[in-house]
């Protein structure tokens, strides 16, 4: 029995799905294991992606994108972690760095910014966490000063998913580090930039094929033009664009779940200890329907925050309910699975062992579960007297 993918689906979305789901057995399932081993960025699967539309998705068709709404990108996101994880935080990692221009930038800046990046199938990077402030965004040491018609960056950025490949980054950056949120600037910086240096790649545990370096902004000279939003507003851009991209962060670790579900589920029919099936044993049942459970509860909590996004409405709180409850799972899930597959789920000869490593990184990178927690927790005490 399939698990339900949603509750009802259009014609249009299962069609979309269907599409999604073609695309990552034939073009990422046959890749995923060799790039995984070799930490290799595949290029050629990314120009396929962007020229099939799989690029961009959230972003608007007058700029250059697919022009899906957030549930919409869900439902195909989840369908290319399901091949591959890292292959789809890198596809994913463009719309992250280019929504806060979606949000906040005028249209002159959309025209530049957004349509070269979406029209031409290169890569853009999102550059939040430093090497000093991961879970606390407010703390930035990147500077920003102005000096005229100019502005002057410098500092490092940690993590940044495709920093190595990127034409564009969209960078926070503190005006005043004394006044925390209320002094972060967003700005776009062109690669090219004579005072930029993207760092060597991460040799990281799991989704290895995506790229991520460090990025280092040396003297960085730009226009105010670049400035998206106003002066003291990049927190809130952040925050917001944050809202955005958790439900797409969420389906990624329910992708990641259903694929490892569904191989535990194939090898327990087909695996005999005892002279039958392991999942004849009760103890294998119970893992595989709380399994089956987890995914749809985490999928159905993903396409709810990203409806509420969609309707305009203000989801911080289920969004964060979202990641938090997906990446725990998919990394339960996957744990799960290489316990179904015993001695053989610790090797490389199954998938299980990468789906694992992948897991991890959900219940890290975008927010820590324990920072959605957080987040959680102070909007249900916030109104409490």
């Amino acid at each position: 029995m399939n698990i339900p993918l949603t509750l009802t689906l259009s014609e249009e979305q299962s069609a979309l799905q269907s599409e999604s789901r073609k695309f990552a057995r034939t073009e990422i399932l046959p890749i995923a294991a060799e790039c995984d081993r070799d930490s290799t960025f595949p290029t050629e699967f990314f120009k396929k992606a962007h020229a099939s539309g799989f690029m961009n998705l959230y972003q608007e068709v007058e700029c250059g994108g697919t022009g899906l709404s957030l549930t919409d990108t869900c439902l195909v996101v989840e369908e290319l972690a399901s091949g591959c994880a890292g292959m789809a935080t890198s596809v994913v990692a463009n719309d992250l760095a280019l929504s806060p221009l979606k949000f906040f930038a005028t249209d002159e800046q959309k025209e530049k910014f957004i349509k070269p990046i979406c029209e031409s199938g290169a890569f853009a990077s999102f550059c939040l966490s430093e090497p000093g402030a991961g879970s606390d965004a407010a703390g930035i040491s990147t500077k920003a000063e102005k000096k005229g018609d100019y502005y002057i960056l410098n500092g490092q950025k940690q993590w940044i998913t495709n920093g190595g490949y990127a034409s564009q980054y969209t960078v926070f950056a503190t005006l005043d580090k004394s006044k925390k949120h209320a002094g972060i600037c967003c700005f776009v910086v062109d690669a090219d930039t004579e005072g930029v240096t993207a760092g060597p790649h991460e040799d990281k545990l799991g989704q290895r094929c995506s790229n991520t370096t460090p990025v280092q902004f040396d003297n960085v000279k730009i226009p105010v033009s670049n400035l998206i939003g106003k002066e003291g507003q990049g927190f809130a851009v952040a925050m917001k664009t944050l809202d955005a991209s958790r439900p797409m962060t969420a389906i990624i670790a329910t992708g990641i779940a259903r694929a490892a579900y569904e191989h535990a589920l194939r090898y327990a029919t087909e695996r005999k200890q005892f002279e039958r099936p392991i999942s004849s044993f009760q103890g294998i049942q119970f893992m595989l329907a709380d399994m089956a459970t987890d995914i749809h509860a985490a999928r159905l909590l993903t396409l709810h925050s990203a409806s509420l996004i969609d309707d305009g409405k203000q989801a911080s709180v289920e969004s964060s309910m979202a990641k938090r409850f997906s990446a725990d799972v998919g990394m339960r899930i996957t744990t799960d699975s290489v316990q179904i597959f015993g001695g053989y789920g610790y090797t490389k000869e199954y998938p299980v062992e990468k789906l694992m490593r992948d897991a991890k990184l959900m219940q890290i990178y975008e927010g820590t579960s324990q920072i959605q927690r957080v987040v959680i927790a102070r909007e249900l005490l916030k109104d409490i007297s």
